[in-house]
């Protein structure tokens, strides 16, 4: 019945105008914790720090960078780079990271350089205290480069 009072021309419109916003907020879950900035290709990830308090106090994961914080949710951030041309893993950076929940102070601190299963990545431990939108931004610096690589990322937190 309601097809019959849509003109062709507007069920065109309607279908078209539900695949760009389909497209969209698909390319939004896919590409949330990955981006491409000035060649290097970023990878992110955020696990609760639960998992590693699980570990005993003489395993590595327990002690690395610092031990994990108290209060809030406290999260694991982990960062992982690539040069985009080659994908070579990229071993050999300064990486600072802002975490900051919209409208707050953010927390800042260098990640550390982590050797897991014969790979680098890094990262660092952060206090996300509430449930709601946070803006991840990472300073990367390389060895061979002049300019600063600067990425942003959102992550909306959902505490277990």
């Amino acid at each position: 019945m309601y097809a019959k009072l849509i003109n062709p021309l507007a069920r065109i419109t309607l279908l078209l105008g539900s695949l760009m916003i389909f497209n969209s907020v698909a390319a939004k879950d896919v590409t949330g914790n990955f981006q491409v900035a000035d060649g290097v290709a970023i990878y992110i990830g955020l696990m609760p720090a639960q998992v590693v308090q699980g570990h005993p106090a003489a395993h590595e994961e327990s002690r690395m960078h610092g031990g994990v914080p108290g209060g809030g949710s406290p999260v694991h951030l982990v960062v992982t780079l690539f040069d985009d041309a080659t994908g070579q893993r990229i071993t050999e950076a300064f990486v600072k990271a802002e975490v900051v929940e919209l409208g707050l102070t953010p927390q800042r601190k260098e990640l550390e350089m982590m050797h897991i299963a014969d790979t680098v990545s890094y990262g660092n431990y952060f206090s996300l205290r509430s449930e709601g939108p946070y803006r991840i931004r990472l300073k990367i610096r390389l060895p061979e480069r002049e300019k600063v690589v600067e990425a942003t990322f959102s992550h909306n937190h959902k505490p277990k």
